[in-house]
Formats: structure tokens, C-alpha cells, sequence
């Protein structure tokens, strides 16, 4: 199901192009019979305020038809072509920040009904390593950003004190590059981990942690105390699909693998995802709600294809911005 913003934009349209489609063929073409009949009963000797006041028409319908030509633009723009989210978490950092207000291709994976997400015309299916928006599986009303991990059939495991994916690549035996069932791994391409430019700070009265940059940290002169917990962050590269990406890991956090999502027949922290399901994960890997924790994503619930960032604010969660980020316009790998 759309979001509210989306049913209002698509009821608005539609109650405005009703008022400009009689306005334009039916009301208008009305009065301007009834401003010929008026001449014409005076001979042409009438008064051209009078005509003009008989051609007029109503306020309120000339306000709301007036609105549909901009919401028309709107909705198609937003539906069908682009639609723009704000980060409001630190879950994909360091690919995207707190701040960060990117565009979403929308027709990347299909054209879709805006108001029940189905598709009407198919254009493409999620690719490994698209960072893509898409619904909760289990909060429908909820929009989530991740990086696209594991394809229809792919097992997937997940070494947790090492914190790295393993990907089994689904392959049918009708591949040519295949000899019966593919059973090698993809090489992710790790890099060793480095020290990354963020620290990571837990405060108690905060409910979700806060980054800092190595700079905005000395700047602001935090130390540790009782109501503060700073954590080092470090830094390296994987390998989805084309292009390598960044990914976060924090030094001292360690993952409990009973609150990951237990698929029936699997090993914990194992999964084999499902025909027409993606298995989708955050880069800040310690700090991110992700399929490792309530499943795999159906391929209807995709809205489209992160695709740039068109501004930034420098801002933490639940804080108003203190500045822009120029420098991170642009497009998104």
C-alpha cells in the first residue's frame, strides 16, 4: 500500500481534473453561448463588463481546476519518474548520511500503480549492489533504504564475529557457465579493515547513536563519561555487483545472532532466499535494521533505485541542520 502523502496526491489529481476537464468542455463552452445569446439579444450593443461578468465563472471552480495542471506534473513526476526521501538514520553510511536528500528512480523496477505498488508495466528487476528504497515487509507504511545483497535463490551466510556476507549465487543447470548446481562462492573482494574518519557516540538520552566525524569530535571536545560511550568505527571495501562500495563496521558492538530472523530448515544467521524475495542489508553494518533481522523483502514492496543526492544538510538524528554538505551532491554508487 502507498503511503498517505501518495493517496492524497493521487485523490487530489483526480478530484481537480474532474473541475478542469468540465471547466474546459463543458462549463466554459456554456458561458460562451450564453455571452453570444446576450449579444446577440442586444444587437451587439451591450456593455463589455456585462459580458464579461456573464462569462466569468465561479471562484472555487476556477481555483481548484486551476490546481491540477501543477498536481498532474506532480503526480506523474513523483509516481512514474523520480521521488525524493530524506536519511534520517545512519544506516547506510558511510554511501549516505544523516541529511542526505536523494532522488529515487521509480521506474527502475517497473511502473507502478501508485496507490497499491503493483506493476503495470515492467522494466527491470533489483540488480546485486542497487542501494534501493522499498516498504517493510512487516510495516508496510515504512519506507527503508538498503544495498540489495542477496538475489532470488542465493544462499546467503553471515559470519558474525567476522561480520562479512558469504553469497552462494543461485544457478539453474540450464546456465552455460554451470555444471549442475553452482556451489563456489562470490569473491566480495574484502579489503582489510581500516580506521575510518567517524566515531560513533551512545548517549543515554538519546534513542539512537550519534556520529561524529573525526573533526566535528575534537571540535566539540566530547569525552567519555557515565552518560556517554564513544566507539571507534572502522572502514573497508566490498564488492556487490560492479562497483566496490564502503561499509562500516564499530569497534565493541557484537551481534546476537538469536535476534536474527530464523528461516526454517537453515542454520542461524543462514537463508536461502525465496523466488521473487531479495535479501537486503545495510553498508553501517553494525547500526542497521536489515533483512538479517526480519527477512527477505518480496519484490513488490520495491519503490525504486536510489540514484543521486541532490542536497545535503549537516545534521544529526532529531536535530535540526547546522549547515550543507555541497561536496556529497551528486550521484550514488
Amino acid at each position: 500500500m502507498a503511503g498517505m502523502f501518495a493517496i492524497i496526491l493521487t485523490f487530489a489529481t483526480f478530484i481537480t481534473a474532474i473541475f478542469w476537464f468540465l471547466e474546459k468542455f463543458r462549463w466554459k463552452p456554456a458561458r460562451q453561448r450564453k455571452v453570444e445569446e446576450v449579444r446577440k439579444a442586444h444587437n451587439g450593443e451591450v456593455d463589455g463588463r456585462i459580458l464579461a461578468e456573464v462569462g466569468k465563472p465561479k471562484g472555487w471552480v476556477e481555483s481548484i481546476s486551476s490546481f491540477f495542471p501543477v498536481l498532474f506534473v506532480v503526480f506523474v513526476i513523483r509516481s512514474f519518474i523520480y521521488e525524493p526521501f530524506q536519511i534520517p538514520s545512519g544506516s547506510m553510511m558511510q554511501t549516505l548520511l544523516i541529511g542526505d536528500f536523494i532522488a529515487v528512480e521509480k521506474f527502475a523496477y517497473g511502473l507502478r500503480n501508485p496507490i497499491n505498488n503493483k506493476v503495470l508495466i515492467a522494466t527491470g528487476t533489483p540488480k546485486r549492489g542497487d542501494v534501493a528504497v522499498f516498504k517493510h515487509p512487516n510495516i508496510p507504511q515504512m519506507d527503508l533504504i538498503k544495498r540489495v545483497v542477496g538475489l532470488p535463490g542465493d544462499k546467503i551466510v553471515y559470519l558474525v564475529n567476522e561480520k562479512k556476507i558469504v553469497i552462494y549465487p543461485a544457478c539453474k543447470t540450464t546456465d552455460s557457465n554451470c555444471v549442475g548446481q553452482r556451489t563456489e562462492q562470490l569473491d566480495l573482494h574484502y579489503t582489510q579493515p581500516q580506521p575510518s574518519n567517524w566515531k560513533q557516540v551512545h548517549e543515554k538520552d538519546k534513542s539512537a547513536p550519534i556520529f561524529y566525524t573525526l573533526e566535528q569530535y575534537k571540535d566539540k571536545g566530547i569525552v567519555d563519561s557515565q552518560n556517554r560511550i564513544t566507539l571507534d568505527i572502522k572502514i573497508q571495501q566490498e564488492t556487490l555487483g560492479d562497483k566496490p562500495h564502503d561499509i562500516l563496521t564499530t569497534q565493541g558492538i557484537t551481534e546476537d545472532p538469536t535476534y536474527f530472523y530464523h528461516q526454517k530448515g537453515q542454520p542461524v544467521a543462514t537463508w536461502v532466499v525465496p523466488e521473487g524475495n531479495y535479501f537486503m542489508m545495510g553498508d553501517n553494518r553494525d547500526n542497521s535494521g536489515d533483512s538479517r533481522y526480519f527477512g527477505f523483502v518480496p519484490e513488490e514492496n520495491f519503490v525504486g533505485r536510489a540514484t543521486a543526492i541532490w542536497v545535503s544538510f549537516e545534521k544529526q538524528p532529531d536535530e535540526w541542520p547546522t549547515g550543507v554538505r555541497f561536496s556529497r551532491i551528486g550521484g550514488i554508487h
